[in-house]
């Protein structure tokens, strides 16, 4: 029988009844045993003939890493952490009383990369593993994994997007010379052009706006738009020009990101005549603020990055004031109002229900502007316990703008007032870890809460929040809280036990968060470097009890040949 191996393939792929190659004979079942036998003897003849396939060229060597080591705790802290970043640990969907690794992992690599550790090369796959299903750890994940990380991207087109990110740590603060940033610029993909002119302005912003004037008129709409936002990075006047050119783009959304961009400029020129239109609109009178809004978008309002046409539901001349208000600097309303603060302006009555469309535009300049005294004068103080919640714009964007510790301040009195139930986006805008009395208010709030009778999981984001960004030091208030408490009468069955599980996971959490930063901490060695570790080598940590172990990735050593078990430190703690 001679039937080739695209026949084959044909048969096999549609059915011997539908195509049977030559040769084939009898029923149904007599020709599907003769195509597997056909297939058999093709497979044999396939294989013995095959020739070897010819050698590519060798990788070129890995760039050296000159960063010390991982301490040995670390170094198995995180490859434990890598090995449960899926967060499930293998326990379905509940959690139980056991910390979330995954969590975790975020502020580990962080505080590794603050400490300018290297990562073990052996862990490199599983760490560039991570950066591509969690885009949140890639700038730490990237930096940490070095020059050798991106060498090692380099080979597996699955880590192409650790090459894309271009990643400024890694390659010692961008490109070496000039040269190879112009054939980048010129011959890169979208993404490393971004990268790489990101890169610039973070380093030399008039060196990023130089490279991208060269090719602007050049590029595509979509690009420009995308180029241009990468401006907001090292933003300052020299960029005016050029921004100012844009106005007079083709595209609308870029000139909608030019004026945005210039409107954040407040000594610009577009913000002058922004200014000048909507002081001609806002103005003191009747011991208050008179609002005449616009009765027509103009060209020249239009060409300023005004957009003429409303929302649904907007009204236009609402719609224009508001564009106006928000591009204009904040500091000429002092000067209008006679020299009133900012809480003295926001008191001001404003008829004619233009209160809340004037608030919300000074809302979005503060924010542009980054104005801490505006922020804190439509904020005001945290609203009392009996007042109602009438807040002026997002205060999660504002309090953004105020130092940290007056936004922990500020929060922490909302929360003591209000409880939690409205204070998760104030939460994570507040540095990490938490102010004390922010802390102390949380743990409180929770505590109230539990006594309500609710379930937790109606605060399991905030409870996710307190395992990132409560500080350890508070692990003592927060373990008075596990022991179980007793059933209020009217709450919901079996939630005091819900709550002690979820106060006893915070609390292994807390511990085991001091004891990863402490692994962390660089310890002199007492007798110079380290020996190699010839039980483990290639920076291959030891096997951990309990430990979850990664899955195989493409070009790692499997570190299953590690040795005996070593104790893992922070085991005690959890």
């Amino acid at each position: 029988m001679d039937i080739t191996w695209d026949d084959l393939v044909g048969s096999a792929l549609l059915g011997t009844e539908r195509r049977r190659p030559a040769g084939l004979v009898g029923d149904a079942e007599e020709a599907a045993a003769g195509l597997l036998d056909a297939a058999a003897g093709g497979v044999l003849r396939r294989r013995a003939g095959a020739l070897p396939g010819v050698a590519g060229a060798r990788p070129a060597a890995a760039p050296a890493d000159r960063r010390p080591e991982l301490p040995e705790a670390a170094r198995r802290r995180l490859w434990t952490l890598l090995a449960d970043r899926t967060g499930d640990g293998g326990r379905g969907g509940r959690r139980g009383t056991a910390p979330n690794l995954a969590e975790l992992l975020p502020q580990w690599l962080a505080q590794a990369r603050k400490e300018g550790y290297a990562a073990p090369h052996a862990l490199l796959p599983a760490l560039l593993d991570a950066a591509r299903s969690r885009t949140d750890l890639r700038p730490d994940a990237l930096a940490l994994a070095g020059p050798r990380g991106l060498w090692l991207a380099g080979l597996n087109p699955e880590w192409r997007f650790a090459l894309r990110a271009g990643h400024a740590g890694a390659a010692g603060g961008g490109p070496a010379d000039a040269a190879r940033a112009r054939r980048l610029w010129e011959e890169g993909l979208f993404a490393e052009r971004v990268a790489l002119l990101t890169r610039l302005r973070l380093a030399d912003p008039a060196a990023g706006l130089e490279l991208l004037a060269s090719t602007w008129r050049g590029e595509r709409a979509e690009d420009r738009l995308m180029f241009l936002d990468s401006l907001r990075t090292g933003l300052s006047a020299q960029d005016e020009p050029f921004l100012e050119e844009s106005l007079s783009d083709r595209s609308r959304n870029v000139r909608a990101t030019a004026a945005e961009l210039l409107s954040a400029l407040p000594g610009s020129a577009l913000a002058a005549r922004m200014a000048a239109r909507a002081l001609g609109c806002v103005s003191p009178g009747n011991g208050g603020i008179v609002v005449e809004a616009p009765y027509a978008c103009d060209a020249a309002m239009e060409r300023d990055g005004v957009a003429p046409k409303p929302p649904s539901g907007r009204g236009e001349r609402a719609w224009w004031l508001g564009q106006l208000v928000d591009a204009t600097p904040l500091s000429v309303w002092s000067e209008r109002f006679g020299g009133r603060t900012p809480e003295q302006i926001v008191a001001l009555p404003v008829p004619d229900d233009w209160q809340s469309d004037l608030h919300a535009a000074w809302c979005r300049a503060a924010l542009r502007q980054r104005d801490a005294g505006w922020a804190r004068a439509l904020l005001g103080p945290p609203p009392a316990a009996a007042a109602p919640l009438t807040a002026v714009g997002d205060p999660a964007k504002l309090l953004s703008v105020l130092p940290p510790a007056e936004r922990a301040a500020w929060v922490a009195d909302f929360v003591g007032a209000h409880g939690l139930s409205e204070a998760f986006q104030m939460l994570g805008v507040c540095a990490v870890p938490w102010a004390p009395a922010l802390g102390r208010a949380v743990v409180d709030a929770l505590d109230i809460a539990r006594d309500a009778g609710s379930y937790p999981w109606s605060f399991s984001g905030v409870m996710g929040l307190a395992e990132r960004c409560l500080d350890p030091a508070a692990v003592a208030q927060v373990a008075v809280l596990s022991a179980a408490a007793e059933e209020p009468p009217d709450g919901a069955p079996g939630a005091t036990v819900y709550w002690s599980e979820a106060f006893q996971r915070l609390t292994g959490t807390l511990r085991l968060r001091a004891v990863m930063l402490a692994e962390l901490r660089p310890r002199p060695h007492p007798a110079g470097p380290p020996a190699a570790d010839t039980a483990h080598p290639a920076g291959v940590p030891a096997a951990i009890p309990g430990a979850v172990r990664p899955a195989a990735v493409p070009g790692a050593a499997h570190p299953a040949a590690a040795g005996p078990p070593a104790p893992d430190p922070g085991a005690g703690a959890q």
